[in-house]
């Protein structure tokens, strides 16, 4: 796999940029729960038009500048993702040309077209969504648990214990769906191969009256794609309301401690609203990281099968 990144050197400097300007929103994405405390805690509470203008004011500023962050990163994302995927769809394409008809044979043409479309296009997409989202995720949650200890350490201490949580429960969802997604390709091609015979087979299939045996042949091959996929998706489902479940226990632990603090005078309301408001980015990036990772899980699989077949001399 290591011997395809090559496709990567020519665009290096997209894949620098990239997860730079991604840091750079994350952090403008950090501060803004900070201006909302401000605005809870002096403006609304001195009733502060000026000053809650003001904050506003810096708000769409920082919203503004991490959005530009945002579609400067995604555009050096995209322009390194489909080069590299074109460098390396040519590459296969002109290796696959050199191949003998035997060969060619032995592989299998509907494994060949899988691998110049379906996987080619897997590893795209990752490339898309690493380059974006590797360093940009862990930022966030570790940056978010820093501002929280920054706020209150005991409030903080409740991240301690939701991060792992959410982290076991994301991953280990994670982990029992990568095989299943590896079935889902291997039915895929089956579907392909199918279909590839048929439309190449017709003459033959109606000159011996096969017609039937072709159509329950894929119905079969259709229907175990379907189960597994539908056994997939059911697990990938249990990952937000299990989350959602986690997220809001701590959220109301949260705001109980947070109340008593604030009675007591330890806490403002502003620095209750922020600490949640972390809670949330903390939830939205593990999610994110956990479809990160499976999608590099996939396209690892994909490199693999690509890299069999220019492996063939």
């Amino acid at each position: 796999m290591k011997k395809l990144l090559r496709y990567l050197k020519n665009y290096l400097k997209e894949t620098i940029i990239g997860p730079f300007f991604k840091l750079l929103e994350a952090s403008f994405e950090l501060i803004i729960p900070l201006v909302v405390a401000q605005i809870i805690d002096i403006g609304i509470k001195d009733g502060d038009i000026g000053y809650i203008a003001t904050r506003a004011l810096i708000m769409i500023g920082l919203g503004l500048v991490g959005l530009a962050s945002s579609l400067t990163a995604q555009y050096f994302a995209a322009k390194a993702a489909t080069g590299f995927a074109t460098e390396l769809r040519h590459s296969l394409f002109e290796h696959i040309q050199t191949l003998s008809f035997s060969e060619i044979d032995e592989i299998g043409t509907a494994r060949l077209i899988n691998r110049m479309t379906s996987d080619v296009n897997a590893v795209q997409s990752c490339v898309n969504m690493v380059i974006r989202l590797f360093l940009r995720s862990p930022f966030i949650v570790f940056g978010a648990m820093i501002m929280a200890f920054t706020i209150d350490v005991k409030c903080a201490l409740i991240f301690c214990v939701a991060i792992p949580v959410l982290a076991v429960i994301v991953f280990g969802i994670m982990l029992a769906s990568i095989p299943l997604y590896r079935k889902v390709q291997s039915g895929l091609d089956n579907i392909l191969k199918i279909t590839r015979e048929n439309l190449t087979g017709t003459r033959v299939i109606r000159a011996f009256n096969r017609e039937d045996d072709e159509i329950e042949s894929f119905n079969r091959g259709n229907t175990s794609l379907r189960g597994v996929q539908l056994f997939a998706g059911k697990i990938s489902a249990l990952m937000n309301p299990v989350t959602f479940v986690v997220i809001n226990v701590a959220t109301v632990i949260l705001l109980y401690t947070g109340a008593v603090k604030v009675d007591t005078g330890i806490l403002t309301q502003g620095q209750v609203v922020a600490l949640i408001n972390y809670m949330s980015q903390i939830l939205v990036e593990l999610v994110k990281l956990a479809n990160l990772i499976i999608s590099v899980t996939k396209a690892a699989a994909c490199l693999n099968r690509v890299e069999s077949v220019l492996a063939v001399k």
